[in-house]
């Protein structure tokens, strides 16, 4: 494969007067790389899309919005957040599934400098109240099933206003959608700070409570301009190596949204880069490959961007070979590792697309590395180069960077890390050393640039595309009165990378089922972080000679087959 292309179309598309020109600059107290060209903040990335007003924009069900009708809405919604004294700094709170009233209420705040805080759709009523706690929103929007959540607790909105979103009747002292989109409005005139919060997205705590993570609007615009130089430059490479060109226009996108837009994988990469191009989103109830391939067909999808398991699903589904998915150009994986032989059978099965991963996290705004096309088909086993706006480095247990193409965890710096955890100055501190990010990640750079996730330093279950961490885990178990003791760790599963699983040892004279330990589980977690491999032991559970569990020792004795019932 022609590396060399590649990197030569990286020096020219950012070297001076580059259409993505880096340069350094001194950001939060570190210097750092930028994009020159970059807009300033998102709320200019929103308001350049009006020039596209008469393109479809939204597509929901049979709901179409275009973006003349978007901003009209979106202006709405930030005059009525102005009226009820929400300003620049202040929180407000998503609560929903993925609904077009989501990204209208993300664009209105993040086009008056004020920050969203994405709620988990799948947090239990105690990870809400601890979320709204956490980030002190001034108001909150919420459908029908999360509202439901906060009327079992009502304290935990005590003095946010509560906005309706879907909901079947009027609910008392819940401002109906209908309402705020009937105070109408010209966007409001404010200058926003490149550098202060966009958003909040909580990541799963190596304790109990999950950590928010503060999303900058300088980093959100430079994981844009990282999602266009992926595929300026893998198009440069490839046509100087070719010679064969891309289109001049290139073809306005229609994507498939399928993963959670509190995510950084949904929002800040599929969203993002598809409203700044102009193109239209495509959002889904929930997941189902059925009705993908049917929406892909009917809407005309280019892309689809969501967890490896999704593509593996959709090319897997009875109906794919009848369906028409020749508008397919592109099949993304993000949110963990894209195994091998998935990229082999993207390439192999869907003739018009073709495969590409990019690795991230919340932490840095998006992607890290990309990959895709002859690229990626040529190195399967690789996340991608990193983008021109990080340094990455791997480095030893003392901090300090490894030989080239040695292993060690992987560290970041650049301006799409985040300003660090809101309230969590001793996380911050842990996970961000003079800018630089400690991915947590155990990797390997080759002499290309690209990197190589080989392991996973962190104790954490990746379970189709959700961290979940182990102590969280083990935190809400122990709350159990009849556990002695319990370990956590992940299962090997073919369809989502990893499900949980937990040793367990009751006290004396304690009985427990797994269904009961599940149920105690559920009301303290959303339900993907519920065990789904659960065993009783009769002796403690292995130990190192600091006291610390062998969880590796566990997780290789203890057979899926002989979990308890």
């Amino acid at each position: 494969m022609h590396y060399a292309e590649l990197l030569k179309a990286r020096n020219e598309l950012t070297g001076p007067g580059g259409a993505f020109e880096i340069v350094e600059a001194d950001v939060l107290g570190n210097r750092l790389r930028i994009y020159k060209n970059a807009p300033a903040s998102v709320r200019d990335v929103w308001l350049s899309t009006l020039q596209f007003a008469e393109r479809p924009y939204l597509v929901y069900q049979d709901e179409r919005l275009t973006f003349g009708q978007a901003h009209k809405q979106v202006n709405a919604v930030a005059a009525w957040l102005a009226a009820q004294g929400v300003k620049p700094g202040d929180r407000v709170a998503v609560a929903m599934r993925n609904y077009p009233e989501w990204m209208l209420i993300y664009w209105a705040c993040v086009s008056t400098g004020i920050a969203v805080v994405g709620m988990n759709a799948w947090w239990t009523t105690e990870e809400m109240a601890y979320a709204l706690s956490d980030s002190a929103p001034k108001v909150v929007f919420l459908d029908a099933e999360r509202l439901d959540r906060v009327k079992e607790r009502p304290e935990m909105a005590a003095g946010m206003k509560l906005v309706g979103v879907r909901l079947a009747a009027p609910e008392a002292n819940v401002t109906p959608w209908a309402d705020v989109l009937a105070h109408g409005g010209a966007m409001p005139d404010v200058a926003v700070d490149p550098d202060s919060d966009a958003c909040i997205f909580y990541t799963s705590g190596t304790t109990g409570n999950p950590k928010g993570a503060q999303l900058t609007q300088r980093g959100c615009v430079a994981n844009l301009f990282n999602m266009m130089y992926a595929g300026a430059s893998s198009a440069l490479a490839v046509e100087r190596a070719t010679g064969v060109a891309p289109p001049e226009t290139p073809p306005i996108p229609v994507t498939l949204i399928t993963t959670p837009l509190f995510h950084v994988t949904a929002n800040n990469c599929g969203a993002y880069a598809t409203t700044a191009a102009g193109g239209t989103l495509v959002l889904m109830y929930r997941w189902d490959a059925g009705e993908a391939l049917r929406i892909i067909a009917r809407e005309r999808v280019s892309s689809m961007s969501g967890v490896p398991v999704m593509a593996r699903e959709l090319i897997n589904h009875p109906d794919f070979t009848t369906t028409d998915t020749s508008s397919l150009v592109a099949l993304a994986g993000g949110g963990a590792q894209v195994p091998p032989d998935l990229v082999q059978k993207i390439e192999a099965q869907v003739s018009t697309a073709r495969p590409s991963t990019g690795y991230g996290m919340t932490e840095t705004c998006g992607i890290i590395t990309s990959v895709s096309g002859d690229f990626f088909v040529d190195k399967p086993d690789s996340a991608g180069p990193a983008m021109p706006n990080f340094e990455a480095k791997c480095v030893d247990d003392d901090g300090n960077t490894v030989a080239p193409g040695q292993v060690g965890e992987l560290w970041v710096k650049g301006s799409s890390v985040i300003k660090g955890y809101i309230n969590r100055p001793d996380a911050t501190a842990a996970s961000i050393t003079d800018g630089w990010l400690h991915t947590g990640d155990i990797a390997r750079i080759d002499e290309d640039g690209f990197i190589f996730i080989v392991d996973r330093k962190k104790d954490m279950v990746l379970r189709g595309g959700e961290n979940i961490y182990c102590a969280e885990v083990e935190s809400a178990v122990y709350r159990h009165s009849g556990i002695a003791e319990c370990c956590v760790f992940g299962v090997p599963d073919e369809r989502l990378g990893e499900e949980v699983g937990v040793a367990v040892v009751l006290k004396t004279g304690e009985t427990l089922s797994a269904d009961e330990l599940r149920a105690h589980c559920g009301v303290i977690m959303a339900k993907h972080k519920v065990p789904r491999y659960i065993w009783f032991l009769d002796e403690p559970l292995p130990r190192n000679a600091s006291g610390k569990f062998l969880k590796r020792d566990l997780r290789d004795r203890l057979s899926p087959e002989a979990v308890s019932a």
